[in-house]
């Protein structure tokens, strides 16, 4: 039950109010001393203050005082006054000071009830918004809020403000273009161009032109001077996908521009300045590369001043629902479709499969899916997803994976304290009698001797 945290100094009112609101757990406090222990304590979300305390019960100079100390102490609970009717100045003044409401006495239990039952969904509300922004479900284009995609964004956070080169690195599909868009949005260069070039979808012969540009008359058809890429990004971000796909010769190159800052047009001999930040991806091990000479060392050291991993879909299952309801949103919304959501057996279905195409495996299911869709959901079928018997269903009640979970600590901290009862019990943060009695219930006590 929510808490209701009452500062009333006639205990007649205090057990009134306790009785009238039983569906909450509540709690009286009659001065300003057990009023702020209550507060520190058990963190009410609405508080209902008597204006009229002591030592100063005749008007209401210690309920004031009372009001800015909770909340300073906890500036986003939510006060309603209790005054009397002839105080509806102290009513107002309190409003001022940031309570949330007044009531006049005497009491009227069920107008007070509407008060604060308003008071805690508009606090919840604010809870349930603040929780959404801390973990940042969308990060310009990222959905996510697993524990792996929050550092992914944190270090975007840190790393777009600066000029640092950074390598992402991750598997197909994992949005790594989308990260790199983010890293320039969230940057001082996001007003300025940013110029995306995949060096595996372009020929070798030809990609040099597309970075670099070329004067006219360079080769057979260069009839114009062209700018390439690089130039084109000036004073933004340029983004090379793939590079581990990038020709060794090529790959000279880049690192004398990223070294110098200059470039030279094919078919020219000036260089010219420029102001570029890069940001590389692949999906290849570079390391392994470079070990097997099929990448330059010193360009990798280069690309890599920050390097991102970015994690597979399958490595943070917690956001498989997420980012399916946000690609089925943006698809309805695209074909003038009036889907709700997923059955059952559809989020059964995306929770198990494994994505080995990832997020854009995910998005390109759910846009199919919102094509085939007959119903008000998505269903199993809709989404052609393979289900055989041997998977497991996904258990998700809190009681079985607490169970899991507690299991699986013990385990670990037997393994660590080589048996020992006494470190396995610290490591745990538990007594030796709970360490007993948890062996037994897992069955592990044969196991720990």
């Amino acid at each position: 039950m929510e808490t209701l945290l009452i500062i009333e100094d006639d205990r007649g009112i205090q057990n009134q109010l306790k009785w009238a609101f039983d569906d909450y757990t509540v709690i009286p406090a009659h001065d300003r001393d057990s009023a702020l222990i209550a507060l520190r304590r058990y963190e009410p979300k609405v508080v209902a203050l008597d204006l009229g305390l002591p030592p100063d019960p005749d008007n209401s100079s210690e309920g004031f005082k009372i009001l800015q100390e909770i909340l300073s102490i906890a500036p986003k609970t939510k006060i309603i006054v209790m005054t009397g009717n002839d105080e509806k100045d102290s009513a107002h003044q309190a409003i001022k000071m940031g309570a949330i409401d007044f009531h006049h006495k005497p009491l009227n239990e069920s107008d007070l009830s509407v008060i604060i039952n308003r008071a805690m969904f508009i606090a919840n509300l604010e809870i349930e918004n603040e929780t959404l922004k801390k973990h940042s479900l969308e990060h310009n284009g990222f959905i996510g809020h697993s524990p792996k995609i929050q550092r992914v964004c944190e270090l975007i956070e840190r790393i777009a403000p600066t000029d640092v080169s950074t390598l992402l690195l991750g598997e197909s599909g994992t949005g790594k273009e989308v990260l790199a868009r983010s890293i320039h949005e969230s940057s001082d260069r996001k007003d300025q161009p940013f110029i995306a070039i995949n060096c595996a979808s372009i020929p070798e012969n030809l990609l040099e032109s597309e970075l670099f540009g070329y004067e006219r008359g360079a080769f057979t058809g260069a009839v114009k001077m062209t700018k390439g890429k690089v130039e084109c990004a000036e004073g933004g971000t340029l983004f090379l996908d793939e590079i581990g796909d990038m020709p060794l010769a090529l790959q000279a190159k880049i690192l004398r521009f990223l070294q110098e800052k200059v470039i030279t047009r094919i078919g020219g001999r000036q260089e010219i300045s420029v102001n570029v930040r890069i940001v590389c991806a692949t999906h290849q091990n570079l390391p392994e590369m470079v070990t097997e000479k099929s990448f330059r060392e010193d360009l990798f050291y280069r690309i890599s001043e920050m390097t991102i991993n970015i994690p597979p879909l399958r490595e943070r299952d917690e956001d498989i629902i997420l980012i399916a309801r946000a690609a089925l949103q943006k698809n309805c919304e695209q074909m003038g479709k009036q889907i709700n959501g997923f059955t059952e057996d559809a989020i059964q279905a995306l929770m198990q499969y494994p994505w080995p195409g990832n997020v854009r495996e995910l998005q390109n299911r759910v846009k199919s899916a919102c094509i085939m869709a007959d119903g008000k959901n998505i269903t199993v079928q809709d989404l052609a997803l393979p289900i055989t018997q041997d998977t497991p269903t996904l258990d998700i009640n809190l009681k079985h994976v607490r169970e899991a979970a507690e299991k699986q600590a013990i385990c670990r901290a037997l393994s660590m304290s080589d048996g020992n009862m006494s470190n396995t019990a610290g490591l745990l943060g538990i007594t030796r009698p709970t360490l007993y009695a948890l062996l037994d219930k897992f069955s592990l006590r044969k196991k720990s001797e």
